[in-house]
């Protein structure tokens, strides 16, 4: 077995992580829509007057959404290579994959309201 090391392992892993990125925005409609959100929340958070520490958690509080769908389409992908049939099991792991995306907008949610109510209000 010839595994990759060093610089040749992490060429190779990027290009895992950028085809998968690509896939995602294929693939995934609410990828998409949470990327094109996260542009947005980029530019109203470089608008808005707040500090730069506001400004990170307004801007990673969206990108934390994001990286929850990834991680829940993975999951779904997986549960359906394994079959279509209904199974508990595999209700379960979507349900809690979609819950993750959830909890990732009731944060961003808060972090939000809270930066915007503490500096506008």
């Amino acid at each position: 077995m010839n595994k990759a090391t060093g610089l040749t392992r992490i060429i190779k892993a990027t290009g895992y992580s950028l085809q998968g990125l690509r896939l995602a925005w294929r693939y995934e409609a609410a990828f998409r829509q949470e990327v094109l959100l996260l542009i947005a929340a980029v530019a109203v958070a470089l608008w808005l007057d707040v500090s730069v520490v506001e400004r990170l958690l307004l801007i990673l509080s969206v990108a934390l959404i994001v990286l929850m769908e990834l991680l829940n389409s993975a999951i779904e992908a997986v549960v359906d290579r394994i079959g279509m049939e209904r199974h508990e099991l595999s209700g379960r792991a979507k349900d809690i994959g979609s819950a993750a995306v959830f909890v990732a907008i009731l944060l961003a949610l808060v972090v939000w309201l809270s930066i915007l109510w503490s500096n506008f209000a």
